[in-house]
């Protein structure tokens, strides 16, 4: 065994004993909420596709077509011969449903944070960011190498009081938060950072990944303010792949000219793009099918009592990894899939039961499911 086995070897023993060990699991996902997994048919709590649009037969049509008309792959940067016609047909979706004048679409929701925050931001400048933020705002933030404060989850006060100590010595500073936290589904207080960011003259960003498609008829947690920088993904409740960003048209061509993960990387396949399109006409045509797995959620919550659901992710708290994985277990058993969230993707002693509510969940089964939950997790605390 080299050194580099070794390493590997220990650093997975000690996860191991920690339950704290990932392993990937094939799985065949149906439409609705139904998939499969070794073998057993399974109701999926588990899937950001909340509005199960990733196997809509109009957006499959659509990545179909646009693969035999554009071919499997962009074949380059956007910048170099990657920028097939359907991207502006994209970007230009993604302003309306914003109403931002312009957008730029990335390979991923990840590599997006990592592109636009370092475009923006440099040492000179200050990044205040809320302590649940999501992965990829930090790793841009940390790349930016901007001075980095962090605020307590959604506390105005905290931040308020960061801004006032340390935004007059910085050029420029930003607030970066999820929209939606992807982990705990409680909403960012966005009209009230906004107008805290305006008063220091800092800029917002929102990440939300989690928020468009299912929050205020499909246009996300920023719709209704004016957010200079509103990202997210569409791998989500869009369905199919990708990052972007909505914002001024000025904005938006420095980060195209700027952003490296946006410059240095082969553009998305014509029917990852081709679909997207598709998922965002069916969203901006049917605000009843955006409500409905905020509506599951919130019936789940009722029935069990707990704080009612602000998205489609309620968490239920459970403390320990080895916790988490057994409640996993005896939900699996019963022929509901429902992940073990653990520590780093939580803080230490908040494992915990992610709930992900879709639009195609029937409200039998969400009932059934609080019922297990009751009886069999809950009751056994």
């Amino acid at each position: 065994m080299t050194t580099l086995d070794q390493f590997a070897t220990d650093k997975l023993a000690r996860l191991e004993a920690g339950a704290l060990r990932r392993r990937l699991r094939p799985t065949a996902r149906a439409a609705g909420a139904m998939l499969e997994r070794d073998g057993q048919r399974l109701i999926s709590f588990s899937c950001n596709d909340y509005l199960n649009l990733s196997t809509h037969p109009a957006v499959i049509d659509a990545a179909i077509d646009a693969a035999r008309r554009h071919g499997a792959g962009a074949g380059a940067s956007r910048l170099v011969t990657g920028d097939h016609p359907l991207y502006r047909a994209l970007e230009a979706r993604l302003a309306a449903l914003k109403q931002t004048e312009d957008a730029v679409v990335f390979g991923s929701g990840f590599l997006a944070n990592t592109g636009i925050i370092p475009a923006l931001m440099t040492r000179d400048d200050a990044i205040f960011v809320d302590e649940l933020a999501h992965a990829c705002i930090w790793a841009g933030a940390r790349l930016s190498g901007a001075a980095l404060h962090i605020f307590r989850h959604n506390d105005l006060v905290h931040l308020a009081e960061l801004l006032a100590a340390h935004r007059p010595a910085a050029r420029h500073a930003m607030v970066a938060t999820d929209g939606v936290f992807s982990m705990d589904g409680d909403l960012a207080p966005v009209g009230q950072m906004l107008a805290l960011a305006n008063a220091h003259d800092a800029w917002l960003m929102t990440d939300d990944a989690h928020g468009i498609g299912v929050i205020n008829q499909g246009r996300g947690s920023a719709h209704g303010h004016s957010v200079p920088l509103q990202m997210g993904t569409l791998s989500k409740a869009v369905g199919s792949y990708g990052g972007y960003l909505c914002a001024s048209h000025v904005v938006c061509e420095l980060i195209r000219n700027r952003a490296r993960s946006f410059v240095y990387t082969t553009g998305l396949p014509p029917a990852v793009v081709g679909a997207s399109i598709a998922a965002l006409d069916l969203i901006a045509a049917d605000p009843a099918l955006c409500a409905a797995a905020l509506a599951h959620a919130s019936r789940f919550c009722a029935a069990l009592g707990l704080a009612p659901a602000e998205s489609p992710i309620v968490p239920l708290l459970l403390g320990t990894a080895e916790r988490a994985l057994a409640a996993q277990t005896v939900l699996e058993a019963a022929g509901y899939l429902v992940a073990a969230i653990r520590p780093p993707t939580v803080p230490e002693g908040t494992a915990r039961l992610r709930f992900a509510f879709t639009a195609g969940h029937l409200p039998e089964d969400v009932d059934r499911l609080a019922q297990l939950v009751r009886t069999k997790i809950m009751g056994s605390a």
